[in-house]
C-alpha cells in the first residue's frame, strides 16, 4: 500500500511525463509547471539545465542555459548530472537546495536523480529533433533548402491552397564574376542581403529557399510578385557595411503562376516548370524573366522524346557527318572543313536546333561529340588510304567536356585507334562564359597542343573575357563570330567594321590563324582581303555537305573566288 507522499510523488511524475510525451508536440509550460511542483515537493530552490554542442563549447562556456525553476532562495548544489550524447553534445542538469531545507534522505536523492535523468533524456531528444530539422531542412550556411520548399508546396497541396500562389526559380546573374571582382566573402554577404530583401517582402506569406550555389526557389501569394520581380530585375545590394559599398545584383528568373484548382501528384511538377523557365531566362539575354506557359510542356515532351531516342540513334548510326568547307580566299584553295552533325530519322532530317540544345542539358552531348570525332577520323583514314589530298577537319566539342579529367586521353584514344596523324584534327571549343570554365578550358587546350592537335576558339567575342581568352590560352585558330563581320551596308568606319579590323589584326599579331564565319557576299570577301583575313567559311562558298559531295570538293580542291 503506497503512502500518501508516494502517491503524490507518482502523480507529479505522471504530470511531468505526460507533458514531455504529447503525441503532437510537447507542452513546454506544462513541463515547467510539473517540474516546479516536484521542486517544491523536495525543497529544491533552483533547477538548471545546460546544453553544449561539444566538449570544446562546454570548456568555452558557449552553450544554452535554461532555468526550469527558481524560487529566489540561495543555496548549494546538491545534485549534478552530466551526459555525453552520441552526437558529441554535452547536457548537464543541476539541482540547488536552500540552506534551511532538510537534508536529503537516500530515497529522496534517488527520486531526484530519476527526475533529473528524465529531464536530461527529454532535452537530448528535443535537441535531436532540432538537429534533424536543421540538417534536413537547412543547408550548412543557414539557408532553408529545397526540402523546405517541397514540404511547403506539399502543405499547400494538402490544403488545396496552391491556387493564387506563384512559384519562382532564380539564378544570380554573373555571380561568378562578382565573386572574382569583390571576393567570395563579400559575394556571400551580397547574396545573403539580396535573399533577405526578397524574404522581407514575402514575410509570412510564402517561403524562399536556396537550391544550391547561387540558385534559389520561392513560393508566395500572387499579390507579392510585382514587388519581388522589381528586386530580381536589378537592385543595388550592400556588401561592405563599414564603407557602404554596393553592387548591382539581379536574377534570371522562371515564374509559374499557379492557377486556381491546381494540384499535383508530386511537387517535382512545379519544380520542373520553374526550372525550365529559369533556364530559358538564363539563355534569353536581356529577357531575364520568363513566365511558364503550356507551350513549354510541349517542349518538355520533345526534350524527353529526344533523350529517349538518343541511345538507339547512336547505336544505329543515325547521326551523319556533314562537312562545311573553309576556303583560302587568296588562292581559292580548300583549306579545311568543319564537321557538323545531322540526324536522319525515318528518312527525314531533324534540324540541329531541335536536338543539340537538348543533348547539352546533360552529358549526352559528350557522347555525340566523341561519336562525331570517331566518324571524322574514319573518313580521314579512308581519304589517306585512297590517296586524296587531305585537309584539316575541325570537330566541335561542348563545354560539358571541361570537367572531364580524362578528356585528353579519350580524344587521343579515338584519333590513334583510327591511325590518323594528329595534325589533321582540330578541336573546336566555344568561348567560355565564366572564369571557372576558363581555367578548365586553358588546361584542355594546353594539353591538346602538347599532343600536336590543333585547337580553335569558336564564336570569339561572345564569351566572358575575350582578351584573356586569346592572351592566356595557346590557340592555333580564332574563328570570328559572324556578328563581327561587316554587312554590305556597313561603312569602313562603322563600329562593326572597326571591331572586325582590330580583331583580325590582333589575331595575326598573336600568330593565330583567323577564320571568318558566316561569309555570304562577295563584298564581305573584299572586306576580308582588305583586312588580311585569309580564311573564310560560309554559304557563299558552300553549305554543309554530305560526305560524297565534300569528297568531290576535295578532289576539285579549288574554288573560284569573286570579290567586288
Amino acid at each position: 500500500m503506497l503512502s500518501e507522499r508516494d502517491e503524490h510523488f507518482y502523480l507529479l511524475m505522471e504530470k511531468l511525463v505526460r507533458a514531455m510525451t504529447g503525441t503532437e508536440r510537447f507542452d513546454k509550460y506544462a513541463i515547467l509547471r510539473a517540474l516546479g511542483e516536484l521542486c517544491k515537493e523536495f525543497h529544491i530552490s533552483k533547477a538548471v539545465s545546460e546544453f553544449y554542442q561539444s566538449i570544446t563549447f562546454e570548456k568555452q562556456n558557449k552553450g544554452e542555459t535554461l532555468i526550469g525553476y527558481d524560487d529566489g532562495n540561495m543555496g548549494d548544489v546538491i545534485l549534478c548530472e552530466r551526459i555525453h550524447t552520441r552526437s558529441m553534445a554535452i547536457i548537464k542538469g543541476t539541482f540547488v537546495m536552500s540552506k534551511d531545507a532538510p537534508p536529503l534522505s537516500e530515497e529522496v536523492e534517488s527520486r531526484l536523480r530519476l527526475i533529473i535523468r528524465m529531464l536530461l533524456s527529454f532535452i537530448s531528444r528535443y535537441r535531436l529533433e532540432g538537429v534533424v530539422e536543421k540538417f534536413t531542412f537547412y543547408d550548412d550556411t543557414g539557408y532553408r533548402n529545397v526540402r523546405s520548399f517541397l514540404r511547403y508546396l506539399e502543405q499547400l497541396n494538402e490544403e488545396n491552397a496552391l491556387g493564387g500562389h506563384t512559384a519562382i526559380y532564380y539564378n544570380l546573374r554573373h555571380y561568378t564574376l562578382i565573386n572574382r571582382d569583390i571576393g567570395r566573402s563579400a559575394g556571400d554577404i551580397a547574396m545573403r542581403n539580396f535573399f533577405d530583401m526578397i524574404e522581407n517582402i514575402i514575410g509570412g506569406r510564402g517561403i524562399i529557399c536556396r537550391v544550391g550555389g547561387d540558385n534559389f526557389v520561392a513560393a508566395f501569394e500572387d499579390q507579392l510578385l510585382d514587388d519581388i520581380l522589381t528586386v530580381l530585375k536589378g537592385t543595388p545590394v550592400v556588401y561592405d557595411n563599414l564603407n557602404g559599398k554596393r553592387i548591382m545584383l539581379s536574377g534570371s528568373t522562371g515564374v509559374f503562376r499557379i492557377p486556381e484548382g491546381y494540384s499535383f501528384d508530386t511537387p517535382g511538377d512545379i519544380m520542373d516548370r520553374i526550372l525550365s523557365t529559369s533556364q530559358a531566362a538564363k539563355l534569353g539575354g536581356k529577357d531575364s524573366v520568363v513566365f511558364f506557359d503550356e507551350n513549354m510542356e510541349i517542349g518538355k515532351e520533345k526534350r524527353m522524346q529526344v533523350q529517349q531516342l538518343f541511345p538507339n540513334a547512336i547505336a544505329n548510326e543515325e547521326f551523319k557527318v556533314f562537312y562545311q568547307p573553309k576556303i583560302d580566299i587568296v588562292t581559292g584553295e580548300l583549306a579545311g572543313a568543319e564537321a557538323l552533325c545531322r540526324w536522319f530519322k525515318d528518312g527525314k532530317i531533324i534540324p540541329p536546333l531541335d536536338f543539340i540544345p537538348i543533348l547539352e542539358q546533360n552529358t549526352d552531348i559528350c557522347q555525340l561529340d566523341f561519336y562525331m570525332l570517331d566518324h571524322v577520323c574514319k573518313d580521314i583514314r579512308h581519304w589517306l588510304d585512297s590517296g586524296r589530298k587531305v585537309v584539316r577537319i575541325s570537330v566541335n566539342f561542348s563545354r560539358k567536356h571541361m570537367m572531364d579529367v580524362d578528356l585528353l586521353e579519350n580524344i587521343i584514344r579515338i584519333i590513334d585507334r583510327n591511325d590518323v596523324p594528329h595534325e589533321y584534327i582540330e578541336i573546336e571549343l566555344t568561348e567560355t562564359t565564366t572564369d571557372v570554365e576558363f581555367r578548365d578550358l586553358k588546361r584542355v587546350v594546353s594539353s591538346l597542343q602538347q599532343k600536336g592537335i590543333y585547337t580553335s576558339v569558336d564564336d570569339f567575342g561572345m564569351g566572358y573575357s575575350s582578351l584573356n581568352l586569346i592572351r592566356d590560352i595557346p590557340w592555333n585558330v580564332l574563328k570570328v563570330d559572324r556578328s563581327f563581320l561587316p554587312v554590305d551596308n556597313d561603312s569602313s568606319e562603322s563600329t562593326r567594321s572597326v571591331m572586325f579590323r582590330y580583331v583580325v589584326a590582333m589575331a595575326k599579331d598573336l600568330g593565330l590563324e583567323c577564320v571568318a564565319e558566316g561569309v555570304e557576299t562577295t563584298n564581305q570577301v573584299k572586306v576580308l582581303r582588305d583586312n588580311n583575313c585569309v580564311f573564310a567559311q560560309g554559304f557563299l562558298f558552300d553549305k554543309p555537305l554530305p560526305l560524297d559531295e565534300f569528297e568531290q570538293r576535295m578532289d576539285k580542291h579549288f574554288y573560284k573566288i569573286d570579290a567586288e
